[in-house]
């Protein structure tokens, strides 16, 4: 897609839901970086730096990444020059104090769109469970996963409120294959962005 306005996307929806293999297609078809504190995170515990070890210690417990040390990590981010036409934000902001923060990172600008993976909470139980076995991911057990899940309810959902009173929430049904949850979010999108 060529256009030269700037594109500021973020992919919400429950842990397992997909975001991150959507968030891929999304940033193919837009030509933006895809912004993951996920993949931030992993790549500083795989390093042993000091961020990535109380990273861990934080994500062993099922808990998340304090605001103050995510805030910091996404701003350093922002700043850098690959964003400047726009970007997906995958994992950020996670609440509303968050949201906030990334506000005051935009000076001002606002996000364009927030595509929300809506998807059974069984069904992506399920399919963590089954991703830990095969990746082997130790903090992937039944119990934290379902803490996860919890988390996200509390403190994320409402986040939808929220960007739903700003006018730029995308719903998007997350179940079904790959290409037909990439198609309804194109379609979504499209129709948003296409209003602007």
């Amino acid at each position: 897609m060529t256009d030269s306005r700037t594109t500021r996307l973020l992919i919400i929806g429950p842990p397992g839901a997909g975001k991150g293999t959507q968030a891929a297609k999304i940033t193919e078809r837009y030509d933006v970086p895809a912004i993951s504190t996920g993949d931030i995170f992993r790549a500083n515990i795989k390093g042993q730096t000091e961020l990535g070890q109380q990273v861990q210690a934080v994500i062993e417990r099922g808990e998340l990444v304090p605001d103050s040390l995510t805030n910091r990590i996404v701003e350093d981010r922002l700043q850098q020059d690959d964003v400047a036409h726009g970007f997906l934000l995958d994992g950020y902001p996670r609440n509303v104090e968050q949201v906030h923060a990334l506000d005051e990172m935009l000076h001002g600008d606002s996000l364009d769109a927030v595509v929300l993976l809506d998807a059974d909470t069984e069904e992506v139980v399920a399919r963590l469970i089954k991703r830990a076995t095969i990746e082997g991911r130790v903090d992937d057990t039944e119990e934290v996963i379902r803490h996860r899940q919890e988390v996200y309810a509390e403190q994320t959902a409402p986040l939808v409120q929220l960007f739903t009173e700003r006018g730029i929430l995308v719903r998007v049904d997350g179940l079904g294959s790959i290409d037909e949850v990439s198609e309804r979010i194109r379609a979504g999108l499209d129709a948003h962005l296409g209003a602007r």
